[in-house]
C-alpha cells in the first residue's frame, strides 16, 4: 500500500519498484533452509536473536533510504533477517510442547499471532503512509524488534545444538541457497519475461541443476547441511505438498482480491485493508483456540479436509465478482469461507508435518515447512497473475472494456485457484494420516547414530 508513495519519493521506475517486494521474498525464501539447520547445529535461540537483530537494523536502513539502491539493499537484508528469525519458531514450538494437545494449542497461538500481525500490519501500514509517510512503515519495526530481542533473550530456552565438531557443510549451504535464490527470482520475474522465455527457463534450469548437485553432495557427506533422511518422514513431505495447494488459494485471494477491489471497485488502500479484515479475523479467531480444540477432539485430518473444502467454496464464490458487485453479498461471504478454511487448515498441517520429526532435526523440518509455503505461494501467485493478465489483454484486444476484461481475468484465476484447492483437499484425504505417536523411530535412530559418530547399518 506504500508502494506508490515510495515510487514518487525515490523516483523508482515501474520495473524497479517490484524489487521493493521481490528483494525481500528472494532472500527470505532462499535462507530458510540454511537458517533452520543452523538452529539445529548451534542453537535455535542464537539464530532467532541474530535474525531479529538483522531485521531490526535493516529496517532502520530501509526507513532512512534516500535512493532506490539503498532501499533495495535494506530489503535484501530484511529478508535474510526474517528467514533466520522465522525459520526456528516452529521448531521451538515442537520441542517445547511435546504433548499433542499442548502442541496444538501452541501452534494455534503461533498462527494467531502471525495472522493478527499480518492484518494489523496491513492497516497500520496504510494509516502510517497516509498520516505520516512511507518511512514509518519501516521505523515501526524498530521498537517491536527491540522488545522482541529483550523478551526472546529472557524467555526462550536454548536447545543443545548438534554442534559443528565435524565442520560445516559450506558447499551444501552455498548450493541450496543459490539454487533457491535463482529459482525464486525466476518465478517472481516470470510475469515480466514470460514463462517460456530464455530468462525464466534458463534460470529455472540452472536452479534445478544446482538442486540436483546439492542432492548428490548431501548424499555423500557425513555431516550434510540437509540430511536426506529427513525426506523419508512421510508426514513432513506429504503435508508440505498439500500445504502448497492451500498457499496457492490464499495468496491468490489476497493479491488478486486486492487488485480487484482497488482497480475495479476503486477502493482506497485503507478500505482495501478493512475489506480483508474478515479473512484475517476469521483466521485469527479460529487460531486463538477453536482449531486446537477441534484437533484434539476430532484429529488433524478431520479438521483439515473440511477446511480445505471451505477454501475451495470461497474461491468458487469469487468467480461471481463483477465490475459493480456488492461487497456484502458477493465478496464478504467468499472472504469468510476462505478465512474459515485457512483458519482450520494451517494448524493441522503444521501438527502433521512436525509430528514425526526428531527433535534434533526440528529446525531443518521447520525450514522445509516454511520453504514449501513460500515456493508454492510464489509459483501459484505468479501463474495465476500471468493467466489473469494474459486473459485480460486478449479481451481488451478484441474490444472489451478494461473493467470487464479485468474482472474476467480475475474470475478465471479464481476458478483455477478453486480447482487447485479442491485437488488439495482430495490429496489431503488420500496422503495424510493422523499420527500422534511421537518422532519417527527410524529417523530418531539414524540421527542418534550419526550424532554419535557411528556408521549406519546397511
Amino acid at each position: 500500500m506504500a508502494l506508490p508513495a515510495i515510487q514518487r519519493d525515490l523516483h523508482f521506475n515501474q520495473s524497479g519498484l517490484t524489487w521493493v517486494v521481490d528483494a525481500f521474498l528472494i532472500t527470505f525464501g532462499s535462507f530458510l533452509l540454511l537458517a533452520g539447520r543452523l538452529g539445529d547445529l548451534v542453537g535455535r535461540k542464537k539464530v532467532f536473536l541474530a535474525g531479529v537483530t538483522l531485521f531490526t537494523l535493516s529496517s532502520i536502513v530501509c526507513g532512512v533510504s534516500t535512493s532506490p539502491a539503498m532501499l533495495i539493499v535494506g530489503r535484501f537484508a530484511q529478508g535474510i533477517g526474517g528467514a533466520f528469525s522465522s525459520s526456528v519458531i516452529i521448531a521451538n514450538v515442537v520441542t517445547e510442547f511435546p504433548e499433542p494437545a499442548e502442541r496444538a494449542k501452541a501452534m494455534s497461538a503461533y498462527i494467531f499471532v502471525t495472522v493478527g500481525g499480518g492484518s494489523i500490519g496491513l492497516l497500520v501500514g496504510g494509516l502510517l503512509t497516509q498520516a505520516l509517510n512511507w518511512h514509518w512503515i519501516f521505523f515501526i519495526n524498530v521498537p517491536v524488534g527491540v522488545a522482541t530481542l529483550v523478551l526472546g533473550r529472557a524467555l526462550i530456552e536454548e536447545n543443545v545444538g548438534i554442534g559443528v565438531r565435524d565442520g560445516v557443510d559450506v558447499v551444501g549451504c552455498v548450493l541450496v541457497t543459490l539454487a533457491l535464490m535463482l529459482g525464486i527470482y525466476a518465478i517472481t520475474q516470470a510475469s515480466q519475461y514470460g514463462w517460456g522465455s530464455p530468462h525464466t527457463l534458463g534460470l529455472g534450469g540452472v536452479a534445478l541443476l544446482l538442486l540436483a548437485v546439492f542432492g548428490i553432495v548431501e548424499a555423500r557427506l557425513r555431516n550434510p547441511i540437509m540430511p536426506l533422511r529427513i525426506f523419508r518422514i512421510r508426514t513432513l513431505t506429504n503435508s508440505s505438498f498439500v500445504r502448497g495447494f492451500v498457499a496457492t488459494g490464499l495468496y491468490t485471494t489476497f493479491f488478486l482480491g486486492a487488485l480487484y477491489l482497488e482497480d475495479v471497485l476503486h477502493y482506497s488502500p485503507i478500505h482495501t485493508g478493512l475489506a480483508f479484515l474478515p479473512v484475517s479475523l476469521m483466521m485469527g479467531l479460529l487460531s486463538a483456540g477453536v482449531t486446537a480444540r477441534l484437533v484434539v477432539r476430532f484429529g488433524n485430518k478431520r479438521v483439515l479436509v473440511p477446511g480445505m473444502i471451505s477454501t475451495t467454496a470461497g474461491l468458487l464464490l469469487l468467480t461471481r465478482i463483477s465490475p459493480h458487485a456488492d461487497f456484502v453479498t458477493v465478496v464478504l461471504p467468499a472472504f469468510v469461507l476462505i478465512g474459515l478454511g485457512a483458519g482450520t487448515s494451517f494448524v493441522p498441517l503444521l501438527s502433521i508435518a512436525m509430528s514425526r520429526v526428531p527433535h534434533a532435526d526440528a529446525g531443518l523440518a521447520s525450514g522445509i515447512v516454511n520453504v514449501s509455503m513460500q515456493m508454492s505461494a510464489a509459483i501459484g501467485l505468479a501463474v495465476m497473475s500471468t493467466i489473469a493478465t494474459d486473459h485480460t489483454a486478449s479481451l481488451v484486444a478484441v474490444g472489451r472494456s478494461l473493467p470487464g476484461a479485468l474482472v474476467d481475468g480475475y474470475r478465471l484465476a479464481f476458478l483455477l485457484a478453486a480447482i487447485i484447492a479442491g485437488v488439495g483437499a482430495v490429496m489431503a484425504s488420500v496422503l495424510l494420516r493422523d499420527t500422534d505417536g511421537g518422532p519417527d523411530p527410524e529417523a530418531v535412530r539414524e540421527t542418534e547414530v550419526l550424532n554419535a559418530g557411528e556408521p549406519l547399518a546397511t
